[in-house]
């Protein structure tokens, strides 16, 4: 466990308000401190009382528990997943001739969504799992992830059988390593995202497996889990008739080392699926299965239908044009985290000049320098 005096307080705080998008000056008035206050807090050249850490705290939906144990970026050890297969016939007919993962919501490819959230993690290393009939495409799209500074990597998965396949297939890539899997087709934004995320990674580096739950009106759609009055997982079931709770898991999963040796001991459920719900139970008899609740100032879509698609894509619309920003972008995320220098981000903007997406990230930079 780390002290408290060792944790850079300001750098937390500066991660906080780039997730969310905001500018320091913004922060200095919706906390009545100024942008000067803002920018000494975040390079650790100003002392900050208590009162003003509640703020800072209640702003960006932060708990104690950020504050104690994060992390910095660069220390976070742990590798990726995004699983982008299946054959999205929910989707029929856009999905006979383009994988899901690759149909625009709103101004970015929804690729982008998960790979953002793994980006805002810290997590640099990433295996894509495709179709055979798509990975070329993925591959045109993003390459080997140099344009965000990252390292990616392909696998295919020939026939949807499950989850919890994906750590099978990328057993090779993991290999000794805390892993991240997100489903391909799961957008999350809200306050306190990257403090979320952070944390769940040093779970995983401390043996402890992660779920993200989301309250919804239909439980019984969903893998559900059951907690307690302290927010401890208590089970842990897949679309249940008689749900113990409205909280959802949601396509997003921190395991620590050794999740490929599990994964492969589970036998295929009655829809002939290695489940994710089973994995997950594994961790919980061994009592190191936390949960990290999306309450509110949180979103969470799961894009798999042409109505939860629309609304995404309304969401992403409402934040950008109210905050003249872009928000789940992988070059603003590489770019605030260091992985590309601004040359770089420029570069990306101008091939994309034409549009809003490209203007946007020049303006990025732009507002970096004032």
């Amino acid at each position: 466990m780390e002290r408290l005096d060792t944790i850079n307080i300001g750098e937390i705080l500066r991660n906080s308000r780039e997730s969310l998008g905001y500018t320091q000056e913004e922060i200095g008035e919706k906390l009545g401190l100024g942008r000067d206050a803002i920018i000494r807090i975040e390079k650790g050249t100003r002392k900050i009382s208590v009162d003003e850490i509640r703020k800072f705290m209640d702003l960006y939906n932060l708990n104690i528990e950020d504050i104690l144990f994060s992390k910095p970026i660069d220390k976070v050890d742990i590798k990726g997943i995004i699983l982008a297969g299946g054959s999205g016939t929910r989707l029929y007919p856009i999905t006979r001739g383009i994988s899901k993962q690759l149909v625009p919501v709103y101004d970015k490819p929804m690729i982008y969504y998960s790979l953002s959230t793994l980006m805002l993690a810290g997590i640099k290393d990433i295996l894509i799992i495709t179709t055979k009939e798509d990975q070329d495409n993925f591959k045109k799209l993003l390459g080997n992830g140099s344009s965000f500074g990252i390292n990616l990597e392909y696998a295919v998965q020939e026939k949807p059988n499950g989850l919890a396949e994906a750590f099978i297939i990328g057993e090779d890539f993991i290999k000794d390593k805390p892993c991240a899997m997100v489903l391909g087709d799961n957008i999350f934004y809200g306050s306190g995202l990257k403090n979320e995320l952070i944390q769940a990674s040093v779970n995983a580096s401390n043996g402890y497996a992660t779920i993200f739950g989301y309250e919804v009106k239909d439980p019984e759609r969903f893998g559900i889990m059951e907690l307690d009055n302290n927010n401890n997982v208590l089970s842990v079931e897949e679309k249940p008739e008689k749900p113990k709770s409205d909280y959802a898991i949601t396509g997003l999963y921190f395991y620590p080392q050794g999740v490929s040796k599990y994964a492969k001991s589970l036998k295929p459920s009655k829809r002939n699926e290695l489940e994710i719900t089973t994995l997950n139970d594994i961790y919980l008899k061994q009592k190191k299965l936390k949960a990290r609740l999306l309450n509110e100032g949180y979103s969470w879509f799961d894009t798999g239908t042409f109505d939860s698609l629309l609304e995404a894509s309304n969401m992403v619309q409402a934040v950008e044009n109210n905050r003249d920003k872009i928000i789940c972008s992988p070059e603003i995320i590489a770019y605030n985290n260091k992985w590309i220098t601004k040359r770089q981000l420029l570069e990306r903007a101008e091939e994309m000049i034409k549009n809003n997406y490209g203007q946007k990230l020049k303006k990025h930079v732009e507002n970096k320098e004032d």
